[in-house]
């Protein structure tokens, strides 16, 4: 199952109204803010949408040096994430963050990040 994906907009405030309405027609509600001061460099503001299975979407600015694509895949616990990892590295994928803890997301988060051949970001993610 896709856990979450980041979607490049070009105008925050208007891509923020049309996503609102949109996805509120399908159960969706808007799940708050993440600010860029509260976790690593690198990582914009992001602008959360969710539903009730815990799947959710995040606009970023298309100013931002950013991957293509970012899609988050659920790992059923941390192994799943370390081999999921592993595999993609071997795989011909790019290291673009190890496995970890990544607590600044929400507690007990674990996840490794990889670049696909074209530069798509791709995050497998536990969060028990």
């Amino acid at each position: 199952m896709i856990d979450h994906v980041f979607i490049t907009v070009s105008d925050i405030a208007r891509s923020r109204v049309f996503y609102a309405a949109a996805l509120k027609a399908l159960g969706w509600r808007d799940i708050g803010i993440y600010r860029s001061a509260s976790g690593p460099e690198g990582i914009p503001d992001l602008y959360g949408y969710g539903d009730s299975s815990g799947a959710s979407i995040w606009l970023r600015d298309g100013s931002e040096q950013v991957a293509r694509t970012h899609i988050g895949f659920v790992a059923g616990d941390h192994a799943s994430v370390d081999r999921a990892y592993r595999v993609a590295i071997a795989a011909g994928g790019q290291d673009n963050g190890e496995p970890a803890i990544r607590d600044y997301f929400a507690p007990g988060y674990y996840a490794g990040n990889v670049l696909d051949p074209d530069g798509n970001s791709i995050e497998f993610v536990s969060k028990g």
